[in-house]
């Protein structure tokens, strides 16, 4: 990088894009409004000495990013965090039955030299209240962040929630007018919306129709060489993305090219059909609609082609004898599995189970490292580790 001091900023703003968080252009400075005005903030252009603080864009972007439902990928948490085991790191390991970190963090925990209290049944997590005893089961631990969410709810014999999910592919989301797929609602609009803003919309469905049927810089499905590909009647909906109501400059991504502004006079109203090539930075070109888009009736968007929601060999769950999915009482997750509505259980969700508590808030869990922080901690945390502990080592290079 040729200076010491850069290094940390480039590499903490590579790992904030990893959380949907993008680079901000001297031109946004003003809008996003950087409270660090001599160091400037971590996603500017790295000329700022030292930045350590998340400018208001950035906020709201993660934000967003988390609503989507790009989260998911945080929960996957690893099988094996250190190479050897250590009491006191924080992190629950074999051998332990928990850790609640440092001796000054432990004080009046659950959790004494790794291992439960005398009664203690937990030691720290959303489902463990401050007896150090497990909620009763029921009681809802992780709210749904959207449509193509879950909601987990406590088990009654642990202190962890569990495992985060959420809706298996091809569920309808937003009244219907999208699909579920990779935990995010999938729809046109949304899609314009995350490139150019809240006042964009996907275009009317005419300029689909016409324009990526002719196979131009306009409107297309694709590119072989020098040459634009049509689109098919069937597949208009699959190619290029047509937006109604967009910026000069994307929100996201790095413009390549112009904005192809294209309107039409159709049935006695002006439409805008208006698209650009945006390269994300692993090369991906949001220019065209998503896999996962809805396309047609049963019908989704996979690789510009729309294809049946059948051929995408989604894994089915368990039907109970009336042969519906999770016998109708109970969600598909993306595990295959069904997670049950409150008074149902068993694998098929066709167990009638009337003992399951709908718990009211309890009181406030006990402090100490919940696995849900803890893995949200260490990742997004880590940007800052990045651009302020490593700022601050490379500080001292010459």
């Amino acid at each position: 990088y040729g200076h010491m001091w850069s290094m940390p900023v480039v590499l903490g703003q590579g790992l904030a894009q990893n959380l949907g968080i993008q680079w901000e252009s001297e031109s946004k400075r003003k809008k996003c409004e950087c409270p660090g005005s001599w160091t400037g903030c971590i996603m500017e252009d790295p000329g700022f000495y030292h930045p350590h603080t998340f400018s208001k864009c950035s906020i709201m972007e993660y934000k967003e990013f988390l609503q989507r439902g790009g989260g998911a990928c945080l929960f996957n948490r690893p099988t094996k965090l250190f190479e050897t085991t250590e009491c006191g790191n924080g992190y629950v390991e074999s051998g332990e039955e928990c850790d609640c970190g440092l001796r000054v963090e432990c004080f009046g925990s659950c959790c004494k030299k790794c291992s439960l209290a005398n009664g203690a049944h937990c030691s720290d997590g959303p489902c463990c209240n401050y007896t150090c005893q497990f909620l009763k089961r029921g009681y809802d631990c992780r709210d749904a962040v959207n449509d193509c969410d879950i909601a987990e709810y406590c088990t009654g014999d642990s202190g962890q929630c569990p495992p985060n999910l959420h809706k298996q592919d091809g569920y309808t989301c937003d009244l219907n007018q999208g699909r579920c797929f990779s935990g995010e609602c999938k729809t046109r609009d949304n899609q314009c919306k995350l490139i150019w803003g809240s006042k964009a919309r996907g275009s009317d469905k005419y300029c689909y129709e016409k324009l990526n049927t002719e196979g131009t810089e306009k409107g297309n499905c694709g590119k072989d060489g020098e040459k634009w590909l049509q689109c098919s009647k069937h597949d208009v909906f699959c190619g290029y993305l047509l937006c109604t109501g967009v910026s000069r400059v994307p929100r996201i991504g790095r413009l390549l090219g112009e904005i192809t502004p294209t309107s039409f006079y159709h049935q006695g109203k002006l439409v805008d059909c208006s698209g650009s090539h945006i390269i994300m930075d692993d090369g991906t070109d949001l220019g065209y609609v998503e896999d996962g888009t809805p396309c047609g009736p049963s019908m989704m968007c996979m690789d510009r082609r729309c294809q049946p929601i059948p051929s995408f060999n989604i894994s089915s769950c368990p039907s109970g004898s009336a042969t519906k999915i999770c016998s109708g009482h109970g969600l598909c997750s993306n595990e295959a599995t069904c997670i049950c509505e409150g008074t149902w259980a068993g694998t098929d969700c066709s167990m009638y189970d009337p003992k399951r508590d709908e718990a009211k808030p309890p009181p406030e869990g006990p402090k100490g490292p919940s696995a849900t922080n803890l893995i949200i901690g260490s990742i997004a945390g880590a940007i800052l580790v990045a651009a302020i502990v490593l700022g601050g080592t490379g500080w001292g290079f010459k």
